[in-house]
């Protein structure tokens, strides 16, 4: 596992997607979350996750799964009403995996 990276991803994963929150919810009416919110939320969640492979360095496609994977426990935070704590497992989740992924065989090495 890589620290430096899991940080990086950690910190561009959370930046990217509270920029974008913040930003979707001043475009956007609240009415348009709870129709859409189901597609809108997860669009928005793999193109942080685009934007942090950039950021770090990582094959994007291997990211988005596992941005796919450290985003499903956030369904069951969204049904019991906690989506925000959904958000920073998921987080975290992502963090790991991105940080498993720099160590694996075959990717170029990153300056750091």
């Amino acid at each position: 596992m890589d620290r430096s990276v899991l940080w990086r991803a950690a910190a561009v994963q959370a930046i990217s997607v509270a920029v974008l929150s913040v930003a979707l919810a001043v475009a956007l009416p609240h009415s348009f979350f709870e129709d859409w919110g189901w597609i809108a939320g997860p669009a928005a969640w793999m193109l942080c996750a685009l934007v942090t492979a950039a950021a770090v360095r990582l094959p994007a496609a291997r990211v988005l799964v596992g941005a796919v994977l450290a985003g499903l426990p956030s369904l069951l935070a969204v049904v019991l009403g906690v989506h925000w704590l959904g958000a920073a497992i998921a987080i975290v989740l992502f963090a790991l995996w991105c940080a498993r992924l720099a160590r694996e065989p075959g990717l170029p090495a990153r300056a750091v």
